[in-house]
This record gives C-alpha cells, structure tokens and sequence, in this order.
C-alpha cells in the first residue's frame, strides 16, 4: 500500500514545508499557515472521495500511459490548472478585466480577488451542478445497469429510459426550476452556464463513446481488452473540474492568500489520485459491488448543493460528510452482501 501514496507522503512533506516557509515569512505565523493547509488538505479528501471512486471506473478503460500521465499532468492540471488558472480566467472573464491584473489582484489584493470570485460564483457553481447532474441521470438511467443498490428507488429510474433524452429533460427542468429563485441581473449568466454544462458533458460522453467503440472493435480484432487514451484523460479532468468548483470557492473562506489554498489542495488532490490508483490495482470496485452506486448517489447530491448554494451557502464541510455518508454506507451494504 505505501507505494501508492509514496508520491502522496512526498508532495505532503514539501507542501508543508513550503506552507511553513510561506506563513513564516508573509505572514509571521508558521504554525497557523500549517494549520490552514493541512485542515484545507482534509477538507479536499473528503469533499472528493467519491469523485476517487470515479476516477476509479473510467480509469480501469485506460491504457497503462495515460493512467500514468492522470497522475503527472492530472496533478499540474488539477492544482495549477483548476485551482490557480481557472478562477483568474472566470474573473477575467465575468469581470471584463485583463488576465494580468487578475492575477495581480490575486496575490496582492486578495480581498478584491475574492469579491469578483464571489460575483462569478452562481454561473460556476451552475456549470458544474449541470455537469454532474449529467453524471448523476446518466448513471441510473441507463437500460443495461443490472445491479442495483437502492433498488425501490434505482428500478424505477431505470424504467424511465423508456424516454428519450430523459437525462437533459430531468437536468433542463432542474435549471428552469432555479431561475426562479435566481436576481434577474445574474439570470443569463446562469441559465447559459447550466446549458454550457449539459453541452459539454454531451460532447465529451460522445467522443469518449465513439472513440471507445473503435478501441472494442481494433481489441477485438487482435483479442486484447479495449483501452482508452487522451480522451478518457479529458473526460477524468472534466469530472475532476466540476467537482473542484465549490471547494475553490469555499477554500477562500478558510484563507483569502492563493498560495496557501493551492498548497492545501494540492496535497488533498495528490492523495485522491493516489487512492483511485489504489481502488483500481486492488480491484475494489468489483469487489465491493455497491462503492460505484453510492459514488453517484453523491454526485446527485452533490449537484443539488451546487444548485442551492446559488442562493444559500451551504458550508463544505457538511457536503463532504453526506458524500462520505453515500459511500460508507454503499461500502457497508457490499460487505452485507459479499458476507452472504
């Protein structure tokens, strides 16, 4: 087991002692500093548990390359890319400023930064809360799903697949829905984000279908296991994004300095890799039947919080222990039914 989170224990050292070093310095307290990146750090297991599972399910498809390259380039991209990039390009993008004083704002007016972050945080919250719902219908309404955990509630989902596109229908009515509660000023903004967040999920699934009916039929011809490539890469980062979304922004309620926060994320996003790694060598998932159920369980709700904060904040914390819920309890019925 200390081989798979080796990288993990590694990159944790060296945040911490960057986070101490950083604190010391820049602000006059260490120890605080420590503190704050390693309760952030915590904060970023919990919150993405359930993405690991995931992960874990499409990272199976995958060639040994690009399984490699999610923890390399994942990592770059999860940390610098997410957590850093990404909400120095929305401000610029929302706030109609330039990338360069966005990021200047960033590391020197964090107060400034953080106030445009919160006035984009309805259309970004919205874009994932899509995204995810996507995942969440996707998942249980699809005809061939066999096994089912809550089956009073997954069997009859599944009968709806009589109709069509009944994902986007159940997603579109979801947005039509929050509208209303949403100030007319910040309407579009929102609407486009849910529908640029169905759009996307679509286009990826698609890609990632075809290209994954081509390696079927080139395996099949040569009698190996089909594998996908950059595109299953795409898809992960995707997911990876969508559920990053509300830990970034409830990240600046802890800490307002960039550094601090993308220390403290890094070091949670490096230990998630590490354990879908895990779950996929062990075969966890087949081995634990339910794990993949109560995963997307947690996404739906994890997508309806999304939706709500819009309006109500809701505190990270209490999202990430009903996530761990879904998939403890997912994990204690597959025990229950391996046991029999």
């Amino acid at each position: 087991m200390i081989k798979y989170f080796k990288g993990s224990f590694w990159v944790t050292i060296a945040g911490l002692i960057s986070a101490y070093l950083w604190g010391h310095f820049m602000h006059g307290s260490g120890a605080m500093t420590l503190f704050i990146v390693m309760f952030l750090s915590i904060l970023e297991v919990t919150l993405s548990f359930d993405n690991a599972v995931i992960n874990a399910v499409k990272l199976e498809k995958m060639n040994d390359k690009w399984r490699h390259r999610f923890i390399t380039w994942g990592i770059l991209v999860a940390v610098f890319g997410m957590r850093l990039l990404f909400p120095i390009l929305i401000v610029s993008l929302f706030a109609n400023i330039s990338i360069l004083e966005v990021t200047n704002l960033a590391f020197n007016n964090v107060e400034k930064y953080a106030q445009y972050l919160q006035e984009v945080h309805a259309p970004l919250v919205t874009f994932g809360g899509a995204f995810l719902s996507m995942i969440f219908f996707a998942y249980f309404f699809c005809p061939d799903k066999e096994c089912h955990w809550l089956t009073c509630i997954e069997k009859p989902m599944q009968k709806l697949t009589c109709v069509k596109y009944i994902d986007v229908v159940f997603v579109l009515i979801s947005l039509m829905v929050l509208q209303n509660f949403i100030p007319e000023s910040k309407k579009l903004p929102v609407i486009m984000a849910g529908f640029a967040g169905i759009i996307t999920y679509l286009v990826v699934d698609s890609i990632s279908g075809f290209l994954e009916n081509i390696e079927k039929r080139k395996a099949a011809a040569i009698g190996s296991t089909a594998k996908l490539g950059f595109i299953g890469f795409l898809y992960l980062e995707l997911i990876d994004a969508s559920f990053s979304l509300d830990g970034v922004l409830g990240a600046f309620a802890i800490s307002k300095d960039i550094i601090i926060i993308c220390i403290g994320l890094a070091i949670g996003a490096m230990f998630v890799r590490s354990l879908t790694i895990y779950m996929v060598d062990m075969k966890t998932l087949k081995e634990f039947i339910y794990l993949e159920h109560g995963a997307h369980w947690a996404i739906g709700f994890l997508a309806f919080v999304m939706f709500i904060s819009t309006r109500i904040e809701i505190p990270e914390v209490i999202t990430g222990c009903i996530g761990l819920l879904f998939v403890g309890s997912a994990f204690i019925s597959s025990l229950i039914r391996n046991k029999k």
